[in-house]
């Protein structure tokens, strides 16, 4: 499974990639936000900045709601990097878009997924990837690895070749579970990625290892 970073912050993005351990990086417009990037030009500048770092795909989201106007800014995002992938809603315009920018070769994520009928839609109009939220529908009592299961599961009997890509994870027993159901990709904060490392008896053990080479000596 490939981990992406669920960031627009570069110093996070550095430490994962010295990690070696990143495949990729997502974005969207509130982390953006949350880092303070304004205007056209910084957001596209940050997302280059982003490609310069980190040696996969790097999903850069339109803000535009109509099928001409993501076209438009999809067109201007995949010029900055080929590993630029225009991360576009799951709506009847984004659909619309998805299936334009395929049919050019251009890489796309469908995001804000909530539904099989959603992929399934995604993956026919030739998705490189389609993004379930796993914790935005575990907030309403949905099953979000439930989802993520089911689209991995639709996709393996009809052979399509759109990449699952779980988002909005949560913590570090997401990331396990979307391991476990067969999720190509999981977009996670640093923190939950670096959850997967800790375990006490790892700690105790390392302890007491110490402690005995002290006494060789």
């Amino acid at each position: 499974m490939k981990f992406f970073l669920d960031t627009a912050n570069l110093e996070q993005i550095k430490e994962a990639q010295s990690l070696g351990i990143l495949d990729g990086v997502t974005t969207n417009p509130s982390l953006m936000a949350k880092e303070g990037i304004k205007g056209q030009e910084n957001i596209l500048k940050h997302y280059a900045d982003i490609c310069e770092i980190v040696d996969g795909d790097v999903s850069a989201e339109v803000l535009s709601t109509t099928y001409e106007e993501m076209i438009k800014e999809g067109e201007e995002l995949s010029k900055i990097n080929p590993q630029i992938c225009v991360k576009l809603p799951c709506t009847i315009d984004g659909i619309k878009a998805v299936k334009y920018f395929s049919s050019r070769g251009i890489k796309t994520n469908c995001t804000l997924v909530f539904s099989v009928g959603q992929a399934l839609l995604a993956a026919k109009a030739g998705a490189t990837y389609v993004s379930p939220f796993v914790g935005r529908l575990d907030d309403i009592s949905t099953d979000g690895i439930g989802l993520v299961a089911q689209i991995v599961d639709v996709y393996n009997t009809y052979g399509y070749q759109t990449q699952v890509l779980a988002a909005s994870i949560r913590h570090t027993q997401h990331i396990i579970q979307c391991l476990e159901v067969g999720a190509d990709v999981a977009t996670c904060p640093l923190k939950a990625i670096l959850g997967l490392i800790n375990h006490p008896l790892t700690d105790k053990g390392l302890e007491t290892f110490i402690k005995d080479a002290a006494k060789m000596v």
